[in-house]
């Protein structure tokens, strides 16, 4: 894109130079560019931007060397003790588990003898066996799985390529990791789909075993507004319900009045935790620095996926790991723009009561077409209800007023 036709916010606003300080953490490698699914909703190939046509479908092993070589240069740099590296694709698991295992140990090769690297594949499980668990035990690496609930019916978005069923394949590698036990199992990532009752999706998911849980809103934005709510004007709440929250806060209670030990489910216990004024560590609530950075097949250097979902070339920063470092990718506007915090933020959200522990909500969600990304969340109304309510369930936590003017507000 050139400059003339890139968002106002942060590209034609904010010069990224010096702004952003804090290193990055978590590195998103990806592995396979293709996948073997063909969800309905997904973000990556039914986006605006679909640069993943124009990548390798694999990544090369000399791309797996420099980005180890990079991710080592930067925990150096910044006397890193313990980094994320996530494998992606795409389905990653359709390269097999080697390159898997490859990227891994060049990764502990090249960073710090003291700096820990956790290492996690995220996957659709069609495509995991015992034997494929095996080996990625060999390097630790965790395996999480992506499926929106604990039934045929439940799953029926995420199908093959020729409209089959996912849920078999699904189900038996659920099964495999539950019975296996111990710390292989990261969780289940869970698309929200208001057509299915949030009972029987929370419901089914826990009878798979998970050691936790992550609800996620479907990516849309002020242009392409999430399914079952009208188009609206960036910044004005919607009139009416808001039902993303109110399906959330459906599970929430259950979750909550559990007995026993609770399965986690991250989102909620980041809100509960941003309550009781504890830092963020997930980009879907708070305002703790962006730390994570993609790195796509062909070696290019890129920002968040959810991105995609924005306009054509929305993750791109022109970086790539052959030609550049991670400091420089800190400066690139858009990673900056991340690790302003509240001065990073829409005038309505630093107004806002909730601020501390909505934090804007997801980035990807608060794109508007031409003016970019500095509006309150197109989730604005939901991540409302959904604190509001949580709060009254902790006792009423009061919540420090967003505006320079406020005090402190109770939720």
């Amino acid at each position: 894109m050139t400059a003339e036709t890139l968002p106002q916010w942060p590209h034609r606003t904010l010069s990224g130079a010096g702004s952003a300080s804090v290193p990055l953490r978590q590195f998103v490698i990806k592995v396979h560019s293709r996948c073997n699914l063909a969800c309905t909703y997904c973000y990556v190939y039914r986006s605006p931007d679909q640069s993943w046509r124009e990548r390798p479908v694999r990544v090369a092993p000399e791309t797996m060397a420099r980005t180890a070589q990079r991710i080592g240069e930067h925990a150096h740099t910044h006397g890193l003790r313990r980094i994320r590296l996530e494998l992606h694709g795409g389905e990653p698991l359709l390269a097999g588990p080697e390159p898997l295992l490859e990227q891994v140990r060049a990764v502990r090769l090249a960073v710090p003898a003291d700096c820990e690297v956790a290492s996690s594949v995220q996957t659709n499980g069609t495509l995991l066996t015992g034997p494929v668990l095996d080996r990625l035990a060999t390097e630790g690496i965790r395996v999480g799985l992506s499926l929106d609930g604990g039934s045929a019916r439940l799953n029926r978005r995420r199908v093959g390529h020729g409209g089959a069923s996912s849920w078999p394949g699904v189900a038996r590698a659920a099964d495999l990791l539950a019975r296996r036990g111990g710390t292989q199992y990261a969780g289940i990532l869970s698309t929200i789909d208001l057509n299915s009752e949030p009972g029987e999706v929370y419901g089914s998911l826990l009878e798979l075993g998970p050691p936790a849980l992550d609800f996620l809103l479907p990516h849309a934005n002020w242009g392409a507004p999430p399914v079952g709510l009208p188009p609206a004007v960036p910044g004005r709440h919607r009139p009416g319900p808001a039902p993303y929250g109110q399906w959330l806060a459906e599970v929430f209670d259950l979750w909550w009045q559990a007995e026993g030990v609770r399965t986690e489910v991250r989102l909620f216990t980041e809100i509960l935790a941003l309550l009781l004024g504890w830092a963020s560590a997930a980009e879907a609530v708070g305002l703790s620095p962006m730390v994570a950075v993609v790195v796509d097949t062909d070696g290019a250097i890129e920002q968040v996926d959810s991105l995609k979902s924005a306009y054509p070339g929305a993750p791109e920063t022109g970086l790539d790991v052959f030609a550049n470092s991670f400091d420089e990718a800190l400066r690139h506007p858009g990673i900056a723009a991340r690790q302003l915090g509240e001065e990073g933020l829409a005038i309505e959200c630093r107004a806002c009561p909730v601020l501390r522990v909505c934090g804007g909500g997801n980035y990807a969600h608060r794109y508007a077409p031409t003016s970019g990304f500095l509006h309150p969340s197109v989730y604005c109304a939901d991540l409302e209800l959904l604190i509001r309510h949580i709060a009254r369930r902790l006792g009423g936590v009061p919540v420090r007023q967003g505006s320079p003017e406020g005090g402190d507000a109770s939720v």
